[in-house]
């Protein structure tokens, strides 16, 4: 059965959830669960009885040291399968996950938060993203090379993260920045794009983003480059930055 593991976080959600399948309704529910899986963000459950599609055992189960044995399911609705798409914990040492669904994110077409869409993850309540306007001096460099110079960033303080700097295109070296096909998605920000920088020494790749059209809670962002602070040297008025240990280093 493998190691036993500390309870994790389970709360309810005041919010009403609901969850499509190319365009059938699968849950909607004003009881969802927010279940902290993994430190970083909460894995939305929905009670049973608010399903709208039928769950097939797959015969396959899966252990989680924290939760228990998960029976796994296909979910079938009008007719369309969506293979090892949920999860239940029936016998879980948490009593309740016991009458829950683990509907897999991915696994869904569209989730809603109220009539809001949300992408990537659930939105974690003690999460946090403020923005604001700063005069302070922002110098950043690569491989030696002064890369962005600013006295007018927008810093941006997202919980349990390292401030970022998004700094004005003008005062940034465009001319170092080559474009990339990456894009990934937040779902505080919206989705980005990114640059490498090319400083004649290297390539970084992927180590400059931007927001163009950002989620409407930050807005004030919208085309301003933002540089890794775990790659890159910042100094802050005049004061060198240390570069910050998380899961972008």
């Amino acid at each position: 059965m493998g190691e036993s593991r500390g309870r994790v976080k389970v709360e309810t959600s005041p919010k009403r959830i609901r969850a499509y399948v190319g365009g059938h309704l699968v849950a909607d529910t004003r009881n969802p669960a927010l279940v902290w899986e993994i430190p970083y963000y909460p894995t939305l459950y929905v009670p049973l009885a608010d399903l709208h599609a039928k769950l097939e055992a797959t015969g396959s189960t899966e252990h989680s040291p924290s939760r228990g044995e998960a029976t796994l399911y296909d979910v079938v609705v009008d007719g369309t399968v969506v293979k090892t798409a949920a999860s239940r914990y029936l016998a879980s040492p948490i009593p309740e996950l016991r009458d829950l669904v683990k509907l897999h994110f991915d696994a869904m077409d569209e989730w809603l938060e109220e009539d809001e869409p949300i992408y990537v993850h659930p939105r974690d309540p003690y999460k946090r993203v403020d923005i604001l306007a700063s005069s302070r001096h922002v110098v950043v460099e690569v491989d030696g090379v002064t890369v962005a110079d600013s006295h007018q960033p927008r810093i941006l303080f997202e919980t349990g993260l390292p401030p970022r700097y998004y700094l004005p295109l003008p005062d940034v070296r465009m001319d170092l920045l080559r474009p990339s096909d990456l894009h990934t998605h937040c779902p505080y920000k919206g989705t980005a794009s990114y640059w490498h920088l090319d400083t004649g020494e290297d390539v970084h790749e992927n180590i400059v983003w931007i927001y163009r059209s950002p989620l409407p809670e930050s807005q004030k962002v919208t085309g301003l480059a933002c540089f890794y602070n775990e790659k890159v040297d910042i100094t802050i008025d005049g004061e060198p930055v240390s570069r910050p240990r998380t899961p972008f280093s």
